[in-house]
């Protein structure tokens, strides 16, 4: 087994995503990275995937590669679900033959919002959209296939790499005099850098003892808001910082979901009780806003 080498061999998928991009950077120093580009593993393509795994034999592999475009997979249902139900499958099926630890992100769309608390990790999935139900899919097919797997269950994830909530409303604060945000779904924005600092805790973890933190994890930082709430403090954080936007904060409009129209359904309350994973890997959860203050000051170091 991994957890009696020095040097694991981490298997890394999806590098060049939200979570992917930034867990690369934790990786450096914790063993031997693999991390195929999605020309050289494309989840779709199952042969490919199997070939792969089984050509790197890590100890541990990181699916941070999903379909992500919830709207879009209304009419693409067959293409979510290659990716985000089939292939977890896949490589949870490799991770078993090989011994390896398998740490796969799940989403707080497998719930349909309509609990009035935060979610616990078994609570019931009843997914709105057809991205839930093939996330909701992926993870039971790792259930099925290993139980030497971590699925970290996160929501509104926003980072550096790739497109998120956070740089589009940046942008449109830029060319518009007014927004018009939701604000009856509620949520916690969650870092892409925080989600892998924690999956870096426990890749440590794991190699240390084989059993530990083994499951369903929720991770979401502290703290909740709505869409509206966390597009006002966006904007305000990027005035803080210099940005020239257009719009002023008066002029953020909170709207209720039926005024804007989605092509998949969004559950109401995103919020994750987090209780589990803090105990399990001795986490200590800040607010929202602290990651948001972070991304902010690094995305305008980036855009200097």
């Amino acid at each position: 087994m991994f957890y009696a080498m020095t040097v694991p061999r981490i298997l890394l998928l999806g590098k060049s995503g939200q979570v992917g991009s930034a867990m690369q950077a934790r990786l450096a120093g914790r063993g031997e990275v693999f991390a195929p580009d999605r020309e050289a593993c494309d989840l779709a393509n199952v042969d490919q995937l199997r070939d792969v795994i089984r050509g790197v034999r890590p100890n541990i592999i990181i699916n941070a590669a999903a379909y992500t475009a919830v709207d879009k997979a209304e009419k693409d249902a067959e293409g979510c679900f290659s990716a985000n139900a089939v292939a977890p499958g896949v490589i949870a099926e490799e991770a078993e033959a090989l011994g390896a630890r398998l740490i796969h992100y799940s989403t707080d769309y497998v719930f349909d919002g309509a609990k009035e608390t935060a979610y616990l990790e078994d609570d019931m999935p009843s997914p709105l959209n057809v991205y839930g139900r093939a996330k909701l899919a992926g993870d039971r097919a790792i259930f099925t296939a290993t139980d030497n797997h971590t699925i970290v269950r996160v929501g509104w994830v926003y980072g550096l790499a790739g497109h998120n909530f956070a740089k589009t409303i940046l942008r449109l604060a830029a060319e518009r005099d007014e927004l018009r945000i939701v604000d009856d779904q509620v949520g916690a924005p969650t870092s892409a850098e925080f989600i892998a600092d924690v999956t870096a805790r426990i890749v440590d973890c794991c190699g240390h003892d084989a059993e530990k933190g083994r499951g369903v994890f929720n991770l979401a930082p502290s703290g909740r808001v709505s869409w509206h709430g966390y597009a006002v403090e966006l904007i305000r954080e990027a005035k803080r910082h210099g940005w020239s936007l257009r719009v002023e904060e008066d002029k953020v409009i909170p709207i209720a979901s039926a005024q804007y129209r989605t092509a998949a359904a969004r559950p109401k309350n995103s919020l994750l009780d987090t209780r589990k994973i803090r105990a399990t890997f001795d986490l200590d959860i800040p607010a929202w806003q602290v990651h948001l203050k972070q991304f902010m000051a690094e995305l305008g170091a980036h855009a200097r």
